[in-house]
């Protein structure tokens, strides 16, 4: 609805300044401009069900086609990024909550907020220099290496396919291309993520459970692993699905500067010239993701908290 309300003629923006005004009219008409936005709106609602989700401008294909070839890759860019961001955070977190007020939780703090406070674009391109111009460790653009093919379409992550297919060669490739951007993406999340997860070791190791469990001698290791991770983990396993999720809309710099064919860079491409059907895909996408990531992160925190699940099960 706002996508149709800002100024702008899409029919004109697609067909370009110099087509004549029948052929926009003709277009305006296909794509049901003149009608009221309720009855658009139910032309598109009536589409999406049956797989007709619109003729993109940008693409002149059906939205349902160019969201099937552009998602898988910002899929795979994400979910690389999320092992990265669970990888670091975790180690970082717990570490700096288990030496609190000490050199090692300074530092953590210290990188932490400069993690934040550095846009995920301005570390993408200080990579692209260091890594990738300067010492030419990793590849700078695109998925693959352009002598190389990509592997028999599956699931649409090069990495996955070619681990599925044997070409272990692509897989390789593919995993090599995907470290500077997925980096630069996850860069944020980790300092966030850390400085919770610290904050909530903290405060957990005050608590009586855990002073009782260090009064009775139990080794640090046992205390750290079984007893004091899993509810730490609870505030900051919620915002980590929330930061997963929310990539989905917000990579389309990374997927520039990287040259990336991704949903994200796509879903730019359809704002900037208001390509309308595929603004609402986009959206519609970005929500389900919303949405899945929830529904996850209230299955984890119920496995990691049982008083959650035991509640739950009380009331029905």
């Amino acid at each position: 609805m706002i996508a149709r309300v800002l100024p702008g003629d899409p029919a004109r923006l697609a067909l370009g300044p110099r087509a004549p005004q029948q052929a926009v009219d003709a277009l305006r008409a296909e794509l049901h401009l003149n009608d009221p936005i309720f009855v658009q709106y139910w032309y598109w609602l009536s589409g999406v069900f049956t797989g007709n989700w619109g003729i993109s401008l940008f693409t002149q294909r059906n939205v349902l086609i160019d969201v099937s070839e552009f998602l898988p890759a910002t899929v795979e860019l994400i979910l690389a990024a999320a092992i990265i961001d669970l990888a670091l955070a975790i180690p970082l977190g717990m570490l700096a909550g288990r030496m609190a007020n000490t050199f090692v939780d300074n530092t953590v703090r210290i990188i932490s907020y400069i993690g934040i406070a550095i846009p995920a674009f301005v570390v993408a391109i200080i990579l692209q220099l260091t890594l990738g111009y300067g010492l030419h460790i990793f590849p700078i653009i695109g998925r693959l290496d352009q002598s190389i093919q990509p592997p028999p379409r599956i699931t649409g992550l090069y990495v996955i396919d070619g681990l599925i297919t044997g070409n272990f060669s692509v897989a390789a490739n593919a995993l090599w291309h995907l470290v500077l951007p997925a980096f630069a993406l996850a860069l944020g999340p980790i300092a966030q993520e850390a400085r919770i997860l610290r904050s909530s070791v903290v405060e957990n190791l005050n608590k009586d459970y855990t002073l009782a469990e260090i009064s009775h001698g139990l080794p640090e290791r046992i205390i750290t692993l079984k007893y004091l991770m899993k509810p730490s983990l609870i505030p900051m396993i919620t915002i980590y699905a929330l930061d997963i999720s929310s990539q989905i809309a917000n990579a389309f710099l990374i997927e520039l500067i990287f040259n990336w064919p991704g949903f994200s860079r796509y879903g730019l491409n359809a704002m900037l010239s208001k390509d309308l059907n595929a603004i609402v895909a986009t959206v519609m996408v970005a929500g389900i993701m919303f949405v899945v990531a929830n529904t996850i992160v209230d299955l984890v925190v119920s496995y990691l908290d049982p008083r959650i699940r035991f509640q739950a099960e009380s009331e029905e």
